[in-house]
C-alpha cells in the first residue's frame, strides 16, 4: 500500500519546511504528492517549492535544493532529489518496499495508522426492495453500489452496519394481498401452501401485473387497495397476517437472490416496526417543538402538518412523483394509493410545502423516513426491539421487531455516518430528510447523512432480444439506444433469470476452455464468473449514468469486464504454480532467499523500470479505494483493476517469467507478480468478486 509512504513523507517534509524556514503550522502550505511521468523522475514527486517560491522570494529551483539538501533518512526513501524545473522528486528503496509488503506481518503494522484515522460507526442501508415480487435488474445494481461501499468502507478499517429497509405497510404489498384476496379468493393457509412451491417470488411478480390492469380497468377497484393498506396499517386482522406473511416469504426470497451476488446484511429494519413502536410521534414531538413543522388550518392542506420546502431545493428543477416506498427502481403506479389513504395533494403544482402528516392523522412516507434517520444517527431517543431472522454460517441475521426481542443482539443504530443508497429520483426527499436534521436542531446530523445516488438500469438491445424483451421492430421503443423494463406491467428481467443465464453462458465457455472438469466443478466457477461478470458491469459506469446491460459486454473475457480480471489473477496464479514446481520453492522461501538476490531488475539497473512500475501501480489500491470513498464513484476502482489488469497482461507478453533464464531476474519478476496478484485479488474482494481457481 502507497499511503503510509505518503503520510510519513508529508510528516518528515512539514517537520523540515518548519526548521528550515521558520513556519509555523498553520503557514505552511499543503504538501501534495504526485506520480512524475515516467520512473526515471522518481516515484513521488512534490510541487512544493512552488507554494513556497512567493513566500520566501525565492525561485523553486533553489528551495526544491535546498529541502533536499536537508531532507536527511527516512525510512522507505533511497534518495531525493530537485529536478531543474522546481519540482522535489522522491525515489522509494524499492527492494525494501517490496519485500515489507510481502511480509503480511510488516504490511499490517505499515496499514495500522491509516485504520486509525477513522472514528466512529458508518451504517449503510441499501436494496430496500419492495416485498411484493421478485426482485429485478435495478435492484442488483442497488445492492452491488451498496456492499462495493460497504466493502470499501470496511477496507479503511471503519466499522460497518449493513441496514436493509423493509416496507411491509406500503402499497405494493397491499397489492398483493388483493390479489389474492380479491382475484384470485384464497385464504392465508391457501397462500401458505403457494408459497410452499419454488419461486413464489415469481408468481406474485406475475399477480402484482395483473392487480395492476385490473386497477386500469376499472377506478373504483382502488377502494380494495385502500381498504387493504389501512388494515395493514392498523393489524389485528386477515388482511394484515397475510400482508406480514406475504412480505417474510418475499424477503426469504430477496436474501437468497442476493446472497448469489455476494451480498450480506446485518440488520433488517421493517417499516412497521417504526409505526407500532411510534418512532414517528418522537420525531414529530422534536420537529413541532423547533417549528420545523406547522399545521395548516385552510386550503387544500387544511388539517395536514407540513415542512416549508428550502428555495434551493425548490431550485433543483421538476421532482419525482411522489412513492410509497424507498424502492423506486420502476414506475410504480401508486398515485392512486395515495389518494385512496386520504393523500389529496398534488405534487405536481406543490410550491413551498411537503405534507408530512395528512389530515386523516397518517404519518407519510416522508415522516417515516425521517424518523428512521433520526434513529439511524442516535437522535431520536427510542430504539427497537430485536429478534433473529436467520442464522448463518458468519452470525445471525438480525431483524426489528415490536415485541419479545433479545437482549443478547447487537448495539444498531447511534451511527457518526449514514449513507442511503437510493436511486436519483428520491434524491428530492433525501434532501427533506437533511432539512429535517437541520430544522431540528442537528444540522451536523445532516452533514453526517449522504444520499448515494445512482440512475436506472435498462438492457442493450441484443440483450432484450436473448432474454425475451425485445419490443416490437416498429414501434418508438425499438428506436430508443436501449430498452427500459417496467415491472408494474410485468415486463422487466428478474434477477436471478439474469444470473441464471450468465452462469449458464459462462458454464459453457469454462466447459469449451476446461472440458476435462467436472460438472460441480464446471458450475463453481461459472458461478464466479457470472457474478463478477454483473457485479463488475453495474459498477463500471458512472453511478449518475443509465446504464444498458449487455450479457456478451459484461461476459467478454477480453474486454473490460470481470472476466478479464479475474484470469489475470488466475494467470498470475498459474505462472507461480509452475515456477514452485520447477524449483521447490513455495513462496515464503521464494520471498526469504530474495533478501540476498541482486535487485538489478527491480531497481531498473537492467535498464527498464517496467517491472517497478508494476509493483508501485499496485500498491496505489488503498490510495484508489481512499479516492472512491471521497467521491462515491466505484468506476474509479472498476477501471484501477481493469488497468492494473491490462498493465500485467502486456507485461507478462513482453518479460517472460518462467522461461527467463537469469536467476535473479527471474525470482524478481515471480516476487512482483505474487504482489500484483494479491492486490488484483484484493481488489476484486473489494468488488465483491471471488477468484476461480482456474478459468
Amino acid at each position: 500500500m502507497i499511503l503510509p509512504v505518503h503520510d510519513r513523507l508529508r510528516a518528515h517534509l512539514t517537520r523540515l519546511l518548519s526548521a528550515l524556514y521558520g513556519l509555523d503550522e498553520p503557514s505552511l502550505p499543503a504538501i501534495a504528492l504526485e506520480y512524475p511521468p515516467n520512473r526515471d523522475l522518481g516515484d513521488l514527486g512534490t510541487p512544493v517549492a512552488f507554494e513556497l517560491a512567493r513566500r520566501l522570494r525565492k525561485a523553486p529551483r533553489a528551495i526544491a535544493q535546498e529541502i533536499a539538501g536537508a531532507f536527511g533518512t527516512l525510512e522507505g526513501i533511497a534518495r531525493v532529489a530537485a529536478a531543474p524545473n522546481g519540482y522535489l522528486n522522491v525515489f522509494l528503496a524499492r527492494p525494501a518496499f517490496l519485500l515489507d509488503r510481502l511480509n503480511p506481518e510488516r504490511a499490517e503494522l505499515l496499514a495500522a495508522p491509516l485504520r486509525d484515522r477513522f472514528a466512529g460507526k458508518a451504517i449503510v442501508e441499501h436494496t430496500a426492495i419492495n416485498p411484493n415480487k421478485a426482485a429485478h435488474i435495478g435492484h442488483l445494481r442497488n445492492a452491488a453500489l451498496g456492499d462495493t461501499l460497504v466493502r470499501v468502507l470496511r477496507f479503511q478499517g471503519v466499522p460497518v452496519e449493513v441496514q436493509n429497509y423493509i416496507d411491509d405497510t406500503g402499497v405494493q404489498v397491499a397489492d398483493v394481498v388483493v390479489g389474492f384476496r380479491v382475484l384470485e379468493g384464497k385464504t392465508l393457509d391457501e397462500i401458505r401452501e403457494i408459497a410452499k412451491a419454488p419461486r413464489f417470488d415469481y408468481s406474485c411478480w406475475d399477480l402484482y401485473a395483473r392487480v395492476t390492469e385490473w386497477y386500469e380497468e376499472d377506478k373504483s377497484r382502488l377502494a380494495s387497495r385502500t381498504e387493504t393498506l389501512h388494515d395493514i396499517e392498523h393489524g389485528g386482522n386477515e388482511n394484515a397476517e397475510i400482508g406480514a406473511f406475504i412480505a417474510d416469504r418475499i424477503v426469504r426470497c430477496h436474501l437468497e437472490t442476493m446472497a448469489r451476488m455476494n451480498v450480506a446484511y446485518d440488520l433488517l429494519t421493517w417499516e412497521g416496526d417504526i409505526l407500532r413502536l411510534k418512532f414517528w410521534a418522537q420525531a414529530f414531538d422534536v420537529l413541532k417543538a423547533s417549528k420545523a413543522v406547522y399545521l395548516r388550518t385552510e386550503g387544500r392542506l387544511a388539517g395536514c402538518w407540513v415542512m416549508p420546502i428550502e428555495e434551493d431545493d425548490k431550485a433543483q428543477g421538476p421532482r419525482p412523483k411522489a412513492q410509497g416506498s424507498r424502492d423506486v427502481k420502476e414506475d410504480e403506479a401508486v398515485a392512486g394509493g395515495l389518494q385512496a389513504s386520504g393523500d389529496d395533494e398534488d405534487e405536481a403544482t406543490e410550491e413551498r410545502e411537503k405534507v408530512i402528516v395528512r389530515s386523516n392523522g397518517v404519518v407519510t412516507y416522508v415522516g417515516k423516513d425521517i424518523a428512521y434517520q433520526f434513529w439511524k444517527l442516535g437522535l431520536l431517543g427510542k430504539d427497537f426491539q430485536y429478534r433473529i431472522f436467520a442464522q448463518r454460517p458468519h452470525g445471525p441475521l438480525w431483524a426489528t421487531c415490536s415485541s419479545g426481542g433479545r437482549t443478547d443482539h447487537p448495539a444498531f443504530g447511534g451511527a457518526a455516518y449514514a449513507y442511503n443508497v437510493i436511486d436519483v429520483r428520491q434524491s428530492y426527499l433525501q434532501k427533506l430528510l437533511k432539512q429535517a436534521l437541520v430544522a431540528a436542531g442537528h444540522p451536523e446530523g445532516a452533514e453526517r447523512s449522504h444520499h448515494f445516488s445512482y440512475e436506472m438500469v435498462a438492457l442493450s438491445h441484443a440483450t432484450a432480444r436473448e432474454l425475451g424483451y425485445a419490443p416490437e421492430p416498429d414501434s418508438e421503443e425499438a428506436r430508443r439506444p436501449f430498452v427500459e423494463v417496467s415491472g408494474r406491467k410485468g415486463l422487466g428481467v428478474k434477477a436471478d433469470d439474469l444470473l441464471d443465464t450468465l452462469m449458464r453462458k459462462a458454464a459453457g465457455e469454462v466447459a469449451s476452455r476446461n472440458p476435462e472438469f467436472s460438472e460441480a466443478e464446471r458450475e463453481r466457477i461459472a458461478r464466479m464468473i457470472g457474478i463478477a461478470a454483473v457485479r463488475y458491469f453495474l459498477v463500471k459506469f458512472s453511478r449518475g449514468k443509465v446504464i444498458a446491460f449487455d450479457l456478451e459486454e459484461a461476459l467478454s473475457f477480453e474486454g473490460e469486464s470481470g472476466p478479464y480480471v479475474q484470469y489475470a489473477v488466475v494467470r498470475a496464479n498459474n505462472i507461480f504454480q509452475k515456477l514452485q514446481q520447477r524449483e521447490g520453492l513455495d513462496e515464503a522461501a521464494l520471498l526469504a532467499a530474495l533478501q540476498d538476490v541482486p535487485p538489478g531488475e527491480l531497481t531498473g539497473e537492467h535498464g527498464s523500470h517496467e517491472l517497478w512500475s508494476l509493483v508501485l501501480e499496485a500498491s496505489r489500491l488503498d490510495e484508489v479505494v481512499e479516492q472512491v470513498v471521497r467521491s462515491l464513484e466505484f468506476s474509479v476502482l472498476a477501471k484501477y483493476a481493469f488497468s492494473l489488469a491490462q498493465a500485467f497482461n502486456a507485461f507478462y507478453h513482453r518479460s517472460p517469467i518462467l522461461n527467463e533464464e537469469r536467476e535473479d531476474v527471474r525470482r524478481w519478476r515471480a516476487a512482483a507478480v505474487i504482489y500484483l496478484r494479491n492486490q488484483l485479488a484484493r481488489t476484486l474482494e473489494v468488488m465483491g468478486i471471488d477468484v476461480p481457481p482456474r478459468m
